[in-house]
């Protein structure tokens, strides 16, 4: 194994790069080959959402960098133009197959690793989701070994001797803390936690909403969790033994996840915890296995919903804000789990009091999750069952868990457009 200064200088013109993504973005490699910026040209760079600064971005390095996002996080929406900053629509579920079908080529990966155990094997950590099959397929894989990354069980091991070049740090990672919950959020998480029952396995989000429906949960017994992405609000759960994967029929008294974003706690937690599985994006998102566990709940949230059933979540408008991501992969994993139940929770209204639901989505937004696909909606007014139902009848069930005061409108709407 080489320094990883020394790597940084073989990297030429051309070159595809990985970099990986949420709490194990390697900012320490990114600022190496920021430091080369002047010496080359067309540098093409692949990740999911990243977190932290994002200086290849910067228009002075127009000439040496094309990003192509395969998620994108808060740090990279007011950048993207479509043209040398841009967005690959994907499910998450098919995205490591871009890297192993060698449809993107990587000449390098750059990530972040925990440090070596007595046998030499590393760990991808926070987030193996598609990162494990970016190091696989790429030419050369430099990494950040990071003595405050966990080491978590499942896929994400490498040996020292498939690394070609590395840096040592010792460097705090990303945190994503959670704010307090409103009354409003509260009400949504009530009548969500309203739709799960004892021995379900549950897929969640980060974010209010999802930690308001953990809030509500106390109660259960024999939850099980198997979801793409995990946070601290699982915690409290797992703790309290609600959360124990007893009646899973994969992975039965593991937590499964693909990655995880939070805080110290959550990243202490997994540290050497053979209880959490990291597995790779593409068996974890594949809607044949999240549809093998019973009771099968998603809840994944949206930018709109329109009053046939159509969501977007990845974009407002044309704006791409997020990504397509594995929504649809546990949308569809839930619809065919035994007694499942695919939930999409969402306020009635956005902070500038804009409903959510309406009559029909805004110009240039995608449809993320198809009005096929669509089964329960949740606002803080209630729930829409939309599945079996006609589009008269979805109609009226949103309309009926719209803001009061859209209601009126959203009928009239309704009446000019459809009828």
């Amino acid at each position: 194994m080489i320094d990883a200064e020394t790597a940084i200088q073989e990297i030429k013109s051309g070159d595809h790069i990985f970099f990986h993504g949420a709490a194990a973005s390697p900012q320490t490699l990114i600022n190496l080959l920021i430091g080369r910026a002047d010496d080359l040209e067309n540098i093409t760079l692949y990740h999911l959402h990243t977190e932290g600064p994002v200086p290849y971005v910067d228009e002075k390095y127009s000439k040496t960098f094309v990003v192509r996002n395969l998620f994108v996080g808060s740090n990279m929406r007011r950048f993207i133009d479509f043209d040398r900053i841009d967005y690959i629509p994907c499910f998450l579920s098919e995205m490591p197959n871009l890297f192993k079908s060698k449809k993107i080529k990587l000449d390098w990966a750059f990530i972040q690793t925990s440090a070596p155990d007595r046998h030499g094997n590393v760990s991808l950590g926070t987030s193996v989701d598609v990162a494990k099959a970016a190091s696989q397929s790429a030419t050369k894989i430099v990494a950040e070994i990071n003595q405050q990354m966990p080491r978590t069980f499942g896929d994400g091991q490498l040996h020292l001797k498939q690394i070609y070049a590395s840096i040592e740090t010792d460097r705090p990672l990303f945190e994503a803390k959670s704010k307090p919950l409103t009354e409003l959020e509260i009400q949504i998480g009530k009548n969500v936690a309203s739709l799960i029952e004892d021995g379900s396995c549950l897929q969640l989000g980060i974010g209010s909403i999802p930690n308001a429906v953990l809030s509500q949960l106390g109660s259960l017994k024999n939850l099980g969790l198997h979801t793409e992405m995990c946070s601290d609000g699982v915690l409290p759960l797992i703790r309290s033994g609600v959360i124990n994967n007893s009646r899973k029929k994969v992975h039965q008294g593991k937590n499964v996840a693909s990655f995880l974003m939070g805080t110290k706690e959550l990243y202490n937690h997994v540290h050497d915890n053979p209880d959490f599985f990291l597995l790779e994006a593409d068996y974890v998102n594949n809607p044949q296995t999240i549809a093998r566990n019973p009771n099968m709940i998603s809840i994944n949230s949206a930018v709109e919903v329109d009053l046939t059933g159509q969501v977007c979540a990845d974009s407002i408008g044309p704006k791409i804000i997020s990504g397509v991501g594995g929504q649809i992969d546990f949308i569809r994993g839930a619809s065919l789990s035994e007694n499942g139940k695919p939930i999409l929770a969402i306020t009635s209204r956005t902070a500038k009091n804009i409903s959510r639901i309406v009559p029909f989505l805004k110009e240039g937004a995608g449809v993320v999750t198809t009005r096929s696909h669509t089964h329960f909606v949740v606002t803080e007014y209630g729930i829409a069952d939309l599945y079996a139902k006609s589009l008269g009848e979805r109609a009226k069930v949103l309309i009926a868990i719209a803001h009061p005061e859209d209601r009126d409108a959203l009928l009239s709407q309704w009446k000019r457009l459809y009828l």
